[in-house]
């Protein structure tokens, strides 16, 4: 589920549940005084989720585009009239389909009101679908990286932070401790505008007995010696979950550690809060964060120490979370098909001879907006050698000469002199004609650092995390670049 995981993974059943987000004893079976049950895991047939979704018709793919995507998400709506995602894993996942059966029954045991909770799975011959509540507000990455008309507010990022512990709690206690690639598009929002783990993330990925994850987007330093998740790895996760809220960014905890080590916490801090937060709350969060991002596993702290320390920051409790989220309260409507654009159809398929026109022929028009400001002593010898490079990286751009031109733009971004979110794009697309797909998606962030509202910058990322295998992410990126082209045509 899940950008991967994503707003499109689970279904609506009405809850009104009540519960305190002080309060953990009222999460499981869906809430205060077991109201609003949710119906055990139950197993599918492949005709009940045909009929469900069109015959899995491709307008009714939520998370993935096309039938090539090797996990799609479809939205669902079954015949009692509740919505269900149903996620459809490709011929050659779970080839046994006894151990498919048993993992999706044991994370189905799982009832709170802190996951997006599966609720049952077919498996009829070669097909594998899990079937998921739908969460119909959209995911913590839409919220909070891409919103339209306000930023996530303090308060509301706090209580992400929370519940998103207690989901983490809860499954430990049940013996899951183990989450795959922890991320901001598996934290979806439910029509109350409560923040839900999503449940597909519980699917053990086994091999040789040891858990692993093929997606991780920050990746902890255990897993790069061992190749395994521990329950070490998700609260390392959980760390950069943190910097996210902090931030408004998706930062590597790299950076975001060294912004803390000279206690630079300014620049990591979200500007568009404004200064609306509490020094206190924004000083125990980094503390938190440093805490479950320290490179020995052992130092890290559980899932239970981080939910002690969050319910003591946080603020109007009262306050339900649509209106602080700033939605309408109640069932929204599932999403409806992207439509692209011709740039956006080329990262789809990942041409980057057809990127490589598109940016050829924009040229540096969208750098007017930038400012260079520069004063006459800069124009030196310096001055001159830095446009000489860009020059030169744009004769190798021209040529096809990717290595030269990645020589040469890195002569000009080094210079220091002058920013231009152009040349990191064109940075960004050599590194992908150079299979070096991690350097090219730090090269597209920056492009959006220098130009935040700039859609080849998001369009870049896209094919970047494709190709990175990262697909639910760069299913969002695309998504946000095709609005923002829109946005910006339309003006």
């Amino acid at each position: 589920m899940g950008v991967s995981c994503s707003k499109f993974s689970l279904c609506c059943f009405n809850s009104n549940l009540k519960s305190s987000p002080h309060d953990l004893s009222d999460l499981e079976n869906g809430g205060e005084n077991g109201k609003n049950v949710l119906p055990s895991f139950t197993e599918f047939s492949l005709d009940v989720l045909m009929i469900a979704t069109d015959g899995f018709a491709a307008d009714n793919i939520v998370s993935e585009h096309g039938e090539k995507a090797p996990n799609v998400v479809y939205k669902g709506l079954l015949e009692n009239g509740h919505w269900v995602a149903v996620k459809r894993f490709n011929r050659s996942a779970w080839p046994d389909s006894r151990q498919f059966l048993d993992e999706a029954k044991a994370v189905g045991n799982l009832r709170s009101e802190r996951l997006a909770n599966l609720l049952g799975c077919c498996c009829e011959g070669e097909q594998r679908l899990l079937v998921a509540e739908f969460m119909p507000n959209e995911t913590l990455a839409k919220h909070l990286f891409h919103w339209d008309s306000q930023p996530m507010k303090w308060v509301m990022r706090l209580r992400v932070a929370l519940y998103l512990a207690q989901a983490m709690e809860y499954c430990c206690n049940k013996g899951r401790a183990i989450y795959h690639d922890l991320n901001a598009y598996r934290i979806l929002f439910d029509q109350d505008g409560n923040p839900r783990l999503s449940c597909f993330g519980l699917m053990k990925n086994s091999r040789d007995g040891k858990s692993y994850s093929t997606n991780l987007a920050f990746t902890p330093p255990e897993y790069m010696r061992t190749g395994r998740v521990t329950s070490e790895s998700v609260v390392y996760s959980f760390g950069t979950m943190l910097l996210d809220l902090l931030s408004g960014k998706h930062i590597p905890p790299s950076h975001a550690l060294d912004l803390i080590r000279v206690k630079n916490l300014t620049m990591l801090m979200d500007s568009c809060l404004e200064g609306d937060f509490s020094n206190d709350d924004g000083t125990e969060l980094v503390r938190l964060a440093t805490r479950c991002l320290q490179y020995e596993a052992r130092e890290r702290p559980n899932a239970k120490s981080l939910v002690n320390s969050l319910i003591t920051i946080q603020k109007e409790t009262e306050v339900p979370s649509h209106v602080l989220l700033g939605i309408r309260h109640g069932t929204a409507t599932p999403p409806q098909p992207l439509v692209l654009t011709t740039t956006g159809e080329a990262c789809l398929r990942r041409d980057l001879t057809a990127l490589h026109e598109i940016l050829q022929k924009t040229g540096y028009k969208d750098d007017e907006e930038i400012a260079n400001e520069l004063s006459f002593q800069m124009w030196t010898n310096q001055m001159q050698e830095t446009l000489n490079s860009k020059l030169q990286g744009d004769a190798a751009f021209r040529a096809k000469d990717f290595i030269t031109a990645i020589k040469c733009y890195t002569q000009f971004n080094d210079g220091g002199t002058m920013v231009s979110p152009t040349i990191y794009a064109r940075r960004c697309l050599c590194y992908l004609m150079s299979d070096m797909a991690q350097e090219a998606l730090g090269d597209a962030m920056q492009a959006q650092v220098i130009s935040s509202e700039w859609p080849t910058a998001f369009y870049l990322q896209s094919v970047a995390l494709f190709s990175l295998g990262m697909e639910n992410d760069a299913q969002e990126a695309l998504k946000e670049a095709t609005k923002l082209e829109a946005k910006r045509n339309k003006n």
